[in-house]
């Protein structure tokens, strides 16, 4: 089906920026419909950009990859996320990912203030995915993970709704500081020219009790962090 088909199909059926281009996903994927599915290499997240997020001390940021694996994050990240990163969800890496949190972890409903909310958007984010990289053996691994274990996310998946991005309002309750009422902003963050990551930014309101609350997180976190604790030295030698 060429492109102007499809766009006249998008425009006929009134598609928002974000189910429009899962469509073409769809269209371009099905040319290679009769390709095997393989294991994707992960694409190693660069210093530049782990130097980047350790330099936001007072916003949590993290990278998150189509599969919604978090696959780098700064000390406030691990901090804020602390009890998605503690679950028994994580990979064989230590890598939370957040769509098995969500739908797998029963904790998560009492974290994720919305819980709904996110779940609907996160079996959103997974079935975008899905279309752009319908190869890939991991996310389909994935994808029948949730679909056994979950009801929940069977439903969401057959409402077939797609997100490209994820930005808004979420509402955390912390085991540590407690209410979060935290602004989160998605970023592309272009580490490849196929495989998709996001740039997830959390802060708070300034003058807010959220923000003091996650200045608690932060202060925690940078004396918790590998770069804040003391360096030793091995004794030095004189000459043999």
């Amino acid at each position: 089906m060429s492109e102007d088909v499809l766009d006249a199909v998008a425009r006929a059926l009134r598609l928002d920026d974000d189910e429009r281009t899962y469509l073409f996903d769809l269209a371009r994927s099905s040319r290679h419909a009769s390709r095997a599915p393989s294991r994707r290499r992960d694409v190693e997240v660069p210093p530049r950009v782990q130097w980047l997020l350790d330099s936001m001390t007072v916003s949590s940021a993290f990278v998150r990859n189509g599969r919604t694996d978090v696959v780098a994050g700064n000390p406030l990240a691990r901090a804020l996320l602390a009890p998605m990163f503690d679950s028994a969800t994580i990979d064989r890496r230590g890598r939370p990912n957040i769509a098995r949190y969500i739908f797998l972890d029963p904790g998560a409903h009492d974290f994720f203030v919305d819980w709904d909310a996110a779940g609907i958007a996160t079996a959103a984010l997974l079935r975008a995915e899905a279309a752009r990289e319908p190869h890939d053996r991991a996310l389909r691994e994935l994808v029948g993970e949730l679909s056994t274990l979950s009801p929940e996310f069977r439903s969401q998946w057959a409402a077939h709704d797609v997100l490209m991005r994820h930005d808004g309002i979420k509402r955390l309750q912390h085991p540590d500081v407690g209410h979060l009422d935290l602004t989160f902003q998605s970023l592309d963050l272009p580490l490849s020219d196929r495989t998709v990551h996001d740039l997830i930014i959390y802060t708070a309101e300034p003058g807010t009790a959220s923000e003091d609350r996650l200045k608690l997180l932060a202060s925690w976190a940078a004396t918790q962090s590998p770069a804040a604790q003391p360096t030793r030295h091995s004794p030095q030698r004189g000459p043999l």
